[in-house]
């Protein structure tokens, strides 16, 4: 399909992500000729067979959200032929499935950016079950999914009502009698750990960097597996612990000085930062809970903002940490607070069980995908 905005009626303007969603296009337009641009209305796909070798992915999504909007003109735009026989969100399911990438790459030829050829898209087939079928499947797997997002939802509710219990303790009634504390008399900043690849020995161990950070989840999530026994024993990681990320990648990223937690989940393994984050040695009587608050507090953002290091990529020292000052309450409002943290903090910890569990739920579902008898092109 090729129905261009010649007429510039369509202003909405999406990108194409490879985690297989519609965004908000961040080009800048201005000047931009958007009469070229396709068009691309709801219940339509767009998809990217560009380099899809070197992402080990095919970036393809379904337009659900919105009636229509606009797209690059180097992303093709396809729809179902009969939607009797296949469901548009039936056919999204299978692209969203690990085994549809591999495939995807399997065909993609140009070498290292090797891209698809859209016949060979075309001619890669699928599972096709009874109308009602699919419709059952589609409807089971939206379920779930609606009860992740409630659950992530709920979760992002609970962190924003510990930051405003937090900035309430420490803005609270005798503010300025308080003594003002250096935090880095509180706390101590150790570096990660630097390694060779050619020098890992055996062992059984994850590194956690800043790809393990997210920003809308509190906890690190688990790094990738290394091999060695070589390494010193003051950068394992429990749980509970903050990780600090150290560097700033990129204007869109605001990564730098963010905290993150380990997870309970976590603590069997052995845990090593690497060298792009820091570590929080807590030596005082606050909690951890408390800590990271404070590490996501606005005054302790900016601090951040101003000393920040190098233009292209920016860094944060251990000492612009430790030499941020600020005026701690007495013993009894960190008590309460930290009481009070912990309870929403372990609530928190339940919620992000469960979204595991109904994720695995999800592949379950998608794997179950291929056991059907008939199999029919994509398109």
């Amino acid at each position: 399909m090729d129905e261009r905005n010649k007429d510039l009626s369509v202003t909405n303007l999406l990108g194409l992500s490879i985690s297989k969603e519609f965004i908000p296009s961040v080009a800048n337009t201005i000047g931009t000729d958007l009469s070229n641009y396709k068009i691309i209305r709801k219940g339509q796909f767009a998809c990217s067979v560009m380099q899809v070798r070197r992402d080990k992915k095919m970036p393809v999504a379904l337009l659900t959200d919105v009636d229509e909007a606009i797209i690059s003109q180097a992303y093709p735009v396809f729809k179902i032929i009969d939607e009797t026989q296949l469901l548009p969100e039936y056919l999204m399911m299978w692209f969203t499935r690990s085994e549809f990438d591999r495939e995807a790459c399997f065909y993609a030829v140009g070498g290292v950016r090797g891209s698809l050829e859209w016949e060979d898209f075309l001619n890669m087939e699928l599972p096709v079950p009874s109308l009602e079928k699919q419709q059952q499947i589609v409807e089971e797997y939206k379920t779930i999914t609606k009860r992740i997002a409630l659950n992530e939802q709920l979760n992002q509710k609970l962190e924003e009502s510990a930051q405003i219990i937090f900035d309430s303790s420490f803005n609270s009634n005798g503010f300025e009698s308080w003594e003002e504390t250096r935090l880095g008399d509180l706390i101590e900043i150790r570096g990660g750990f630097s390694y060779h690849s050619g020098e890992i020995d055996t062992g059984n161990a994850f590194l956690l960097g800043m790809g393990c950070i997210s920003f809308s989840n509190r906890f690190i999530e688990e790094g990738m597996r290394f091999y060695s026994n070589d390494f010193p024993e003051n950068h394992l990681v429990k749980s509970g612990d903050i990780i600090i990320a150290t560097r700033q990648q990129s204007e869109n990223m605001p990564i730098l000085g963010y905290p993150a937690m380990i997870p309970p989940d976590l603590e069997e393994k052995k845990l090593i930062i690497a060298s792009n984050l820091y570590r929080v040695v807590n030596k005082s009587n606050l909690n951890n809970e408390i800590l990271y608050q404070l590490f996501r507090s606005s005054d302790y953002i900016e601090r951040i903002r101003l000393n920040t290091k190098g233009t292209t990529v920016g860094m944060i020292t251990k000492d612009a940490i430790e030499d941020y000052y600020f005026k701690i309450p007495p013993s009894d409002i960190i008590e309460k607070l930290g009481s009070e943290l912990n309870d929403i903090v372990n609530f928190i910890f339940l919620k992000r069980k469960e979204i595991k569990s109904l994720i695995q739920m999800k592949e379950l579902i998608l794997s179950k995908m291929t056991k059907v008898e008939v199999e029919k092109e994509l398109a």
